[in-house]
């Protein structure tokens, strides 16, 4: 099938002003194709947690989120640092958010656990160095 919809997103680390900026455009473009409600709420909390986690943790990098027929995918990369331990970091609870970032509300550890609970499909690779790449499906 054709795509329906792709659009770019670019992520600054650190830029906490506008973190959940991109994954409520995300929310909007959703509701407005018509995308099951049920399937939006699932996509914008995976989309929120990525979104943090490239503000938290990362350098920078992009959320892709294309819209087909039968799913919805976001495709996430960053650059870098990368994650030494993907196991331990799919963990509950498990962070590696700073004090400051734990002052502020974040850093809780369920962010990757959050993004995999509400995804239909969920793969993850990390490249320490080099950066971290997400994949999510969410079947309509």
């Amino acid at each position: 099938m054709s795509e329906m919809l792709h659009e770019r997103f670019e992520i600054a680390q650190g830029d906490f002003a506008t973190a959940g900026e991109a994954s409520g455009r995300i929310k909007r473009i959703l509701k407005k194709l018509g995308v099951d409600s049920a399937v939006v709420r699932r996509v914008s909390v995976a989309s929120y947690e990525v979104e943090l986690n490239l503000v938290i943790h990362s350098l920078g990098g992009r959320m892709e989120l294309t819209v087909l027929p039968e799913h919805v995918k976001l495709y996430v990369e960053d650059d870098g640092p990368g994650i030494p331990d993907i196991d331990k970091a799919m963990q509950e609870g498990f962070s590696t958010a700073s004090d400051e970032v734990r002052m502020m509300g974040f850093g809780a550890g369920m962010g990757l656990p959050n993004m995999k609970r509400n995804a239909d499909d969920f793969d993850i690779s990390s490249v320490v160095g080099v950066g971290t790449k997400i994949t999510m499906t969410f079947n309509t």
